[in-house]
């Protein structure tokens, strides 16, 4: 019996921090022709994204994607495409528009095509009244519009499941780090701008301060953790499928700053916080990711070590590349 084809998938947001690495690592597992990558920007010759097929296009123009849809035969959309914290408080009207109504697009397309859609949610859709390890059933609160934004999104995207038979999953992502793509404008960037600049200049001013700690995590376990989310039976899937928590390691900025010197002698952190520190401070230390241990065996690999020694070597490496 021949193999049966490979799904074709379905991108938004392909630029963005996250899809840069997902669409590489789709590409891998089902073929450059079966992946779509998507953004409402440019792609400018980017050097992950340009191996395969990429379209321009708006997830707020609902026909703009059913015509990719039908003209491609898309059966799975991973709908990244998103307004992140910090920039979504400067533009709250913008951030609901494309983070609720680019999802109700998304959302409505696949239960007219039959497709299925991971969508994530954040660690932003907690709130100060959260314990500081957040727990996968608790209140949700949040203190932002990008966080509200998300709750919105879990909540559609678990009626969509229940009436609409929609297969649609999440995870609730926390700060994620990587050196491959650039941050988009979240409060947990620091933990990505400071490499950069402890390996160009030795030095970094952090828009948070030393004793704030938060979830963070490797970029490869958080595309790892959304393809297993995807491969799991359905029948495996709990009342949490819109929004999993999932854990990688949770340190202080201080902690981190530790680490770094460890490989750079004499790299200094300095503090500045700003707004973004509100943000931070209305976020758990760390989350409890238990049921999604249980219902789909996940288990990050990444602690903060490796990630500043992953981090690092390729931050040099490349730097070295370009010079």
């Amino acid at each position: 019996m021949s193999e049966a084809p490979p799904p074709t998938v379905l991108v938004t947001g392909a630029l963005g921090q996250i899809g840069t690495e997902l669409v590489s690592a789709l590409r891998d597992r089902y073929g450059n022709d079966s992946v779509i990558a998507s953004d409402i920007r440019e792609i400018d010759g980017h050097p992950i994204i340009k191996n395969g097929t990429f379209l321009t296009a708006d997830v707020l123009d609902k026909e703009a994607l059913e015509i990719i849809i039908d003209e491609n035969n898309v059966d799975i959309i991973y709908h990244l495409a998103a307004i992140l914290s910090a920039t979504g408080e400067k533009n709250p009207e913008l951030c609901e528009r494309v983070n609720v109504g680019g999802l109700a697009n998304v959302l409505e397309l696949a239960r007219e095509h039959g497709l299925r859609v991971f969508s994530p949610s954040s660690i932003a859709v907690f709130g100060p009244d959260c314990p500081n390890h957040a727990p996968q059933l608790t209140p949700l609160n949040p203190t932002t519009t990008y966080g509200e934004t998300k709750v919105s999104g879990e909540v559609m995207a678990r009626y969509y499941w229940e009436v609409h038979g929609v297969d649609v999953r999440g995870l609730r992502y926390p700060g994620l780090i990587s050196w491959k793509a650039p941050a988009g404008g979240g409060t947990t960037d620091y933990a990505v701008e400071i490499f950069h600049h402890a390996v160009k200049t030795g030095k970094y001013s952090c828009f948070v301060g030393p004793d704030t700690r938060l979830p963070m995590m490797y970029m490869d376990d958080a595309i790892r953790a959304t393809l297993e989310l995807m491969d799991a039976p359905v029948d495996s899937i709990s009342e949490s499928r819109a929004g999993y928590n999932i854990s990688g390691c949770s340190f202080s900025v201080t902690e981190l700053v530790a680490e770094i010197s460890k490989s750079i002698d004499q790299f200094e952190c300095t503090y500045s916080p700003d707004i973004r520190q509100e943000y931070a401070d209305s976020w758990p230390d760390s989350v409890d990711d238990s049921e999604a241990r249980n219902d789909w065996g996940w288990n990050a690999e990444f602690e903060l070590e490796q990630l500043v020694s992953e981090m690092l070597t390729n931050l040099t490496r490349t730097r070295e590349v370009e010079e």
